[in-house]
């Protein structure tokens, strides 16, 4: 990576490598994430400033985070966990955000986590006049506004080839079940949605194959039906998770500590609420 460093004009940092390596707050490289329960209630957050690659491991997490996930049991040693999205395609996607954004305007780009969605949504317009029933055809010469970002991506491995994002995401949700993602260009910048698919095709998906499902929650997933399903029990969680009401106690008391959520009313007939 030092060779990125070298890169310079008039013995000055080229503005390229200055993205890569920034480790200060820098404004131009903002991003914001969040989950939302409806379109103005965000119960998760983050906001970030900082250099481009820790920004893609960064994000991946939060993304993560806020995703259901089960685990497929084969037969074989170890389970095989399946989330509701690809994370191979939330990953390609957040990469292509970094290496495509245009870092002239100093709009954020924003991750939206909803119940049957994500929108993923970069500032500025596609580069060289590139439309969008180009990018859907793949039938374009695929340029970058971002030469020096792009080239370290594709050196390190992170990318594969320049102009197969669009394809590769489009893939691996239909391998997994979902609708084809949407691409749209909306207020003077880029979106890409992804759908959740609806339980009955998951399930059917599972059914196929001929596997035992269960489900790993995490404290996020309980916190996330709370805020969504308030005031509720632990006896209603633990049944729409399908886990016992024991884990889904200790997962509350976690929440409780944390000042995260409260439960209001008396035993018999109250329930818990986010904070």
């Amino acid at each position: 990576m030092d060779s990125y460093l070298e890169k310079q004009r008039n013995d000055e940092l080229t503005f390229g490598a200055y993205l890569l390596f920034a480790k200060d707050f820098c404004l131009i490289l903002g991003v914001q994430a969040g989950r939302f329960k409806t379109s103005t209630n965000i119960i998760d957050s983050i906001s970030l400033n900082t250099d481009i690659l820790s920004e893609i491991d960064e994000l991946i997490i939060f993304v993560q985070k806020h995703l259901m996930v089960e685990y497929i049991i084969t037969g074989e040693a170890q389970r095989e966990e399946r989330y509701d999205y690809p994370l191979d395609a939330i990953r390609e996607i957040i990469l292509n955000m970094i290496v495509h954004r245009n870092y002239k305007d100093s709009s954020d780009s924003v991750i939206k986590i909803f119940d049957d969605r994500i929108e993923f949504f970069n500032p500025g317009d596609l580069y060289d006049d590139l439309t969008i029933e180009q990018l859907a055809s793949n039938h374009y010469q695929s340029k970058t506004r971002n030469k020096l970002i792009a080239l370290m991506f594709k050196e390190c491995g992170l990318i594969e080839k320049y102009g197969s994002g669009i394809t590769r995401i489009k893939k691996l949700c239909k391998e997994h079940g979902l609708t084809e993602p949407k691409f749209e260009e909306i207020q003077k910048g880029f979106q890409v949605t992804l759908y959740k698919s609806n339980q009955t095709n998951t399930e059917q998906a599972l059914n196929n194959v001929g596997v035992n499902v269960g489900v790993n929650i995490s404290k996020t997933n309980v916190f996330d039906f709370i805020a969504q399903n308030q005031p509720t029990k632990a006896k209603n969680i633990a049944e729409y998770f399908n886990v016992s009401q024991r884990t889904i106690e200790r997962y509350l008391k976690q929440l409780k500590n944390n000042d995260k959520i409260d439960f209001k009313g008396a035993t018999k007939t109250g329930g818990y609420y986010v904070k």
